[in-house]
């Protein structure tokens, strides 16, 4: 399994929990922007920096990623591409997207586009803080624990 970070939108907050998460596993990682973006230094990462423009670093994940990879993005049309080809999905928040649950965060995303669209004022999402690291550095820990636990017994079950 290799992990690819949407590195635009990266909170700092998250950039330790993440380093120590791919020192300890040793876990090839891509960090893919549009601008430079630091993650840390590590052997286990690259960086990747994709013309400016909506969307590049999106189309580079997805050209690159594989079916078992882990994305780590916002971005839920992003994590909609990732499911339809058998990778994983977690956002900031700690949100693990699958192909249970991806149509429904993505007719809400679309539904809330739509609302702006037409005018309407909507509030944001609430500001990014420690709860949401928190949330987040759990929801990576369970990932990787059942990545690992699947690796340890060579299965190639689904890991969700």
């Amino acid at each position: 399994m290799r992990v690819f970070v949407d590195g635009d939108a990266f909170p700092n907050i998250l950039k330790p929990i993440l380093l120590r998460a791919i020192e300890r596993l040793g876990l090839e990682t891509y960090v893919i922007s549009n601008k430079r973006v630091d993650i840390g230094k590590s052997k286990h990462i690259s960086y990747i920096i994709v013309a400016a423009g909506a969307d590049e670093a999106d189309h580079k994940i997805v050209e690159m990623a594989d079916a078992g990879d882990l994305i780590i993005t916002a971005d839920i049309p992003l994590a909609d591409r990732i499911i339809d080809k058998n990778a994983h999905a977690i956002d900031h928040r700690g949100a693990l997207y699958s192909k249970e649950n991806i149509k429904q965060y993505l007719a809400m995303r679309n539904l809330m586009q739509e609302i702006r669209d037409s005018g309407e004022k909507t509030r944001g999402p609430a500001p990014f803080g420690r709860k949401d690291a928190h949330e987040f550095a759990n929801q990576l820990n369970a990932f990787l624990t059942r990545f690992q636990q699947h690796q340890s017994r060579g299965t190639k079950a689904a890991l969700i």
